[in-house]
């Protein structure tokens, strides 16, 4: 039997999947922000990105509670507010731009997914706060495209390109 072949994933993703205030993972922490761009250079407008982190301990057990829905009408809640999960999910706006803010993640990095209009799988990265030895394996241009530039403390952009020049690294974890 053949199997089925691979469709885009989207840009279906503003009904359902989006979590109310799913960029804020915790106050009083950092600030990460960017832009989603295309292979042309241009935003795009309806990706959506889920981030996975340690905490600062450098914990990955996170706390439930990211999903939580209204016991009556079954509507999506959000965060409780109080536990850490170490997940979130950000749709991008229309100038493809996202934030999330969080904790510093005691590992060193924050894993990304991507999820983008015209992708046939969803795209693997990370945000590198602090250098291993994958990002040192990497020739340095291309290490670049893994670690934020720190705009004023505390708050670091980070821009995913999806294709061209600056192209960001992407990883198999196949």
């Amino acid at each position: 039997m053949n199997p089925t072949p691979s469709q885009t994933v989207g840009p279906f993703y503003g009904y359902a999947l989006p979590i109310p205030r799913g960029g804020d993972l915790a106050e009083g922490g950092i600030v990460v922000h960017g832009h989603v761009y295309d292979g042309a250079g241009e935003p795009v407008p309806d990706a959506l990105l889920e981030f996975w982190q340690a905490d600062p301990s450098g914990s990955l057990a996170g706390a439930p509670g990211t999903l939580r829905r209204d016991q009556v009408s079954g509507a999506l809640l959000g965060r409780s507010g109080v536990g850490f999960t170490g997940f979130g999910r950000v749709a991008t706006d229309a100038d493809g731009g996202w934030a999330l803010r969080t904790l510093p993640p005691g590992n060193g990095y924050i894993s990304v997914c991507v999820f983008a209009r015209g992708l046939l799988h969803h795209l693997y990265t990370r945000i590198y706060f602090v250098p291993d030895a994958f990002l040192g394996s990497l020739p340095p241009e291309r290490g670049r495209t893994l670690v934020p530039v720190e705009e004023r403390a505390g708050v670091y952009r980070f821009d995913i390109h999806l294709q061209g020049d600056e192209e960001t690294v992407f990883l198999d974890f196949g």
